[in-house]
C-alpha cells in the first residue's frame, strides 16, 4: 500500500495553452486507459531531461531528435509497452505514431514527442496506437489532467499529480504536474515519466536550466530500487499565457521564486513515486552532512538507501544500526573516521565514537522504526557539505509484483 499517499487528487488548476487527451486503446492487457496526448498553445516552450542508460528507448531517441529540431506542439504518451530494445523497428514505429498524431493536428511529425513505459522488448502495437489516436484527440479538454494521469500508470497504485497557483509580483503563475513510477526507480533518472506544465513567460534557454535544476534535486535524488530505466523522461512546458513579464535573467528574483516552486513541485511528485514503491510499507529519508562535497554526501546516502539489508530490517521495523554502518563503511569514502561518525534514526543516535551510542537503547530504536515515514541522519562531520536520499523498504510484495510483471 502506498505510504501516506491519499487516493484522491488535489484540486487541479488547468493550465491556460494545455490540453490533454486520453483512451483505452487495448494497450494494456487490463483494459485502463493507456494513450495520451497533451497539446500545446502555438508559442509554447519545452523543456526536457531523458535517462542515461546506454540502451534508451526507441521513443527517447526520437524525442530527443525532435526537440533538437523544433518546439513540440504536442506530447504522445502511451503505457503498457516501452518500445525499448526494439532495434531499428521501434524507431520507425515511434516515428510513424509521430506522424499520425501530426496529421491529427496539422503540424509537422518533428513537432511531437513520443514517450512510452511498459514492458522491454515487445514491438509497439501500432493498429491499437493509429485507432486510439483519434479516440485521444478527440478527448482534449483544458481540465482532462486526470484522465491523461491515468493513462501514463503501469504498476503505479495511486495517480501523482501536484497543482498550484503561485502569485510572483502580482502576477499569477499556474503550475500543474504528473509522474508515473513505482518500481525500476534509480537515477539518473528512474521508470518514471513526468510532466509538467505552467502559463509563465519564460525564455526557452531559462527553462532548460529551471528543469535541469530542479530535475537534479528531485527525481535524481530517489531510488526504490537501484535500476535505472531504459525510458525516463521529464518534460516542463511553458505556455506563456499568464500576465506578466517574460522571465529573461537567471538572477532576477522573479525567476528565483519561480524556480524555487518548481523545484518544489517535481521533489513532491519524486517523494510521491517513492512512496508508491512497489510493495513499499516506509518512506525513508536518508539525509548525510558534513561531507567534503556533494558527490560524497551522494555516495554514502545511496550506498545506504540501496542497501538491501538495510530495506528488509526497515521493512520488518528492526532498528539494526550494524547494517547501516557497515552501509556507510563501504560507501569507497576516502580516509573516513569511523570515530567521527554519527548515525541516528529520527533523533536517536544509535552510532557515536566507532560503535553503538553508549547511551543508546533498542527500545529507543523500535520506538521510531513504528513510523511509517523513518529518517535516517548521518554526520560525517568532516565537510560541510549536505545532501538527501528519498527511498523505501523492501517488502514481499516487491518480489511479487517484479515477478508477476509480465503475466
Amino acid at each position: 500500500m502506498p505510504v501516506g499517499l491519499a487516493y484522491e487528487l488535489p484540486e487541479i488548476h488547468p493550465v491556460a495553452g494545455v490540453y490533454l487527451g486520453a483512451t483505452a486503446a487495448k494497450i494494456k492487457k487490463n483494459g485502463k486507459t493507456d494513450l495520451v496526448v497533451m497539446e500545446f498553445a502555438p508559442g509554447s516552450v519545452t523543456a526536457a531531461t531523458f535517462t542515461t542508460n546506454a540502451c534508451c528507448a526507441a521513443p527517447v531517441h526520437v524525442a530527443k531528435a525532435h526537440l533538437a529540431a523544433e518546439q513540440p506542439r504536442a506530447l504522445l504518451i502511451n503505457s503498457g509497452n516501452a518500445n525499448a530494445a526494439t532495434g531499428e523497428s521501434g524507431m520507425v514505429n515511434a516515428k510513424q505514431t509521430c506522424q499520425w498524431l501530426a496529421d491529427e493536428l496539422g503540424c509537422e511529425p518533428e513537432e511531437i514527442l513520443p514517450f512510452s513505459t511498459g514492458v522491454i522488448g515487445e514491438p509497439l502495437p501500432m493498429n491499437k496506437i493509429q485507432l486510439g489516436l483519434v479516440a485521444a484527440v478527440a478527448d482534449r479538454a483544458i481540465d482532462h489532467w486526470p484522465h491523461a494521469m491515468a493513462g501514463i500508470m503501469t504498476t503505479d497504485i495511486v495517480p501523482k499529480m501536484v497543482s498550484r497557483v503561485i502569485n510572483i509580483d502580482g502576477h499569477d503563475i499556474t503550475i500543474t504536474g504528473m509522474a508515473k513510477g513505482s518500481g525500476m526507480i534509480h537515477p539518473n533518472m528512474a521508470t518514471m515519466l513526468g510532466f509538467v506544465a505552467t502559463d509563465a513567460k519564460i525564455t526557452a534557454e531559462l527553462l532548460q536550466a529551471c528543469l535541469s535544476q530542479a530535475v537534479k534535486k528531485s527525481f535524481n535524488r530517489i531510488t526504490v530500487d537501484g535500476d535505472t530505466s531504459t525510458n525516463d523522461a521529464c518534460t516542463l512546458t511553458a505556455t506563456q499565457q499568464a500576465d506578466m513579464p517574460t522571465m529573461t535573467d537567471a538572477n532576477s528574483p522573479q525567476y528565483k521564486l519561480f524556480a524555487a516552486e518548481i523545484e518544489r513541485v517535481m521533489t513532491e511528485l519524486a517523494q510521491m513515486i517513492v512512496r508508491d514503491g512497489e510493495g513499499a510499507t516506509k518512506f525513508i529519508s536518508v539525509e548525510v552532512n558534513g561531507g567534503e562535497s556533494e558527490a560524497e554526501c551522494l555516495q554514502v546516502a545511496h550506498a545506504v538507501a540501496l542497501s538491501p539489508l538495510v530495506k528488509t530490517a526497515m521493512f520488518a521495523s528492526d532498528p539494526n544500526w550494524g547494517r547501516i554502518l557497515a552501509a556507510v563503511g563501504r560507501a569507497g569514502v576516502k580516509n573516513l573516521d569511523i570515530n567521527r561518525l554519527q548515525i541516528f534514526l529520527g533523533d536517536v543516535c544509535i552510532v557515536r565514537d566507532g560503535g553503538r551510542a553508549s547511551d543508546y537503547t533498542e527500545e529507543q530504536g523500535q520506538q521510531v522504526m513504528k513510523s511509517e515515514d523513518i529518517a535516517v541522519r548521518i554526520e560525517l562531520n568532516r565537510g560541510q557539505h549536505s545532501e538527501t536520499v528519498w527511498t523505501c523498504d523492501f517488502s514481499y510484495d516487491y518480489v511479487k509484483i517484479n515477478a508477476e510483471y509480465r503475466s
